[in-house]
């Protein structure tokens, strides 16, 4: 029974052996310490990638058009492809049932955007209503493009908060009007983006509205899509990838592209991206679980090796009590309690020291890519686990040696 007794004797055991004891009990502590900064780095990873992740929709399949690198049909390479609309709808003709939301857009730089004595240069494109659900663009004042805006071609304009900042210096710009590349466009909307002033920096005009006033005719830039949501993600990067494959094919074939030929008709499937990152971060983890168990597993070694002095030196005090009739399980169990004890306790404060150090340099240390570093309740509880496991480990050799001991022999031992 483990009562008061049994806890005197554990700590009489252990002020036998100070230094030692400090030493065995630093190097199990380090190593759960080191354990939990690994686990807490690679969530921060995970948390930095979900967070890149965030600024668009979910399975967001992006398609653009540059210049052909392959000879094909008698062409040379070189040409320069441009998409149209007449591409944007063939894709929705034959896919449109595996689509959740879909888009084109068409893209310039450096535009003049003015209102009153203000001015400055941002980027615009002209979208379709379904932009700002794979943008990720959240809407603070006013709307977004809808589909009557699309369809008489209205001059309407939905800002970024920054341009909204930059021109209109606080005042409310719903309503107002600014000159795109002096053409007058009406705000009817301010929107925030996850990803920051880059962002914030755009302008928002109806799609055919920009065709026509620009005089670009039919041409867009990029198309756009997200997938319908799958039972599983396997599920999703399957169709996704298959999507992607024959999408490619369908606007290859129409623009007389090489089927291969990925310069010309570049696609990013952000489903497999993504599972490239996770599948990339899971490895670190991984990796990092297997330093801290690596360090662990010395101190544990440690912790044995510290059980066999402590054995040795108790040798004739195993033997008495053998004598007075304690039974071999009584004398693992004594063994194992002290063993058990040191490594808990040893590792209980490095559990809490690497939890300390994460909550107040974690916030200090966020970036791009890293955020939030945390180790989750569930990981402590199992950390405090193999804890107990290592203990029982590391003083089970020992104990069985001390419960093999003969009394008459042990009586011997100077």
């Amino acid at each position: 029974m483990f009562n008061i007794e049994r806890w005197q004797e554990i700590f009489e055991a252990i002020a036998k052996n100070k230094l030692r004891t400090f030493l065995t009990g630093l190097s199990v502590a380090s190593g759960i310490f080191i354990l939990v900064i690994l686990l807490g780095v690679g969530k921060g990873l995970q948390n930095g990638i979900e967070k890149q992740f965030e600024r668009d929709a979910a399975g967001i399949i992006e398609v653009w058009s540059g210049t052909t690198t392959k000879a094909y049909k008698g062409m040379n390479p070189g040409r320069n492809i441009q998409f149209r609309n007449s591409d944007y709808d063939v894709s929705v003709q034959k896919y449109g049932d595996l689509f959740d939301k879909n888009g084109a857009t068409y893209n310039a730089w450096g535009a003049s955007v003015v209102y009153g004595k203000e001015s400055g240069n941002y980027q615009y494109r002209g979208v379709n209503p379904d932009y700002s659900f794979i943008e990720n663009a959240t809407i603070i004042k006013g709307r977004f493009i809808n589909a009557n805006d699309m369809t008489n071609t209205e001059k309407v304009a939905v800002i970024g908060q920054k341009i909204s900042l930059d021109l209109f210096k606080g005042k409310d710009p719903i309503g107002e009007k600014i000159s795109v590349n002096n053409i007058n466009f009406k705000v009817v909307g301010v929107f925030t983006d996850p990803a920051g002033e880059r962002e914030e920096g755009r302008v928002y005009l109806p799609l055919s509205t920009t065709q026509q006033v620009y005089g670009i005719g039919d041409k867009v830039s990029v198309l756009f899509y997200t997938l319908k949501k799958k039972d599983s993600y396997e599920e999703a990067v399957a169709e996704a990838t298959q999507f992607s494959t024959d999408l490619g094919l369908l606007l290859r074939g129409k623009n007389s592209v090489a089927p291969d030929d990925e310069s010309a008709i570049g696609i990013n499937n952000s489903v497999i991206e993504a599972k490239k990152f996770y599948d990339l971060n899971l490895y670190i983890r991984l990796f990092f679980w297997w330093v801290g168990i690596c360090t662990i597993i010395a101190g544990v070694v440690g912790v044995s090796n510290i059980m066999m002095i402590i054995v040795k030196e108790r040798t004739k005090e195993i033997g008495i009590r053998k004598a007075l009739g304690a039974s071999p399980l009584s004398i693992i169990i004594m063994i194992l309690h002290e063993s058990i004890f040191i490594t808990t306790i040893s590792g209980f404060m490095g559990l809490l020291t690497g939890l300390a150090l994460l909550e107040l340099v974690g916030p200090q240390a966020e970036s791009e890519y890293f955020r939030n570093p945390q180790v989750d309740f569930t990981v402590a509880i199992s950390t405090l686990i193999v804890l107990v496991i290592a203990g029982a480990l590391a003083g089970f050799i020992p104990a069985y040696r001390a419960a093999k001991i003969k009394p008459i022999i042990a009586l011997r031992d100077e």
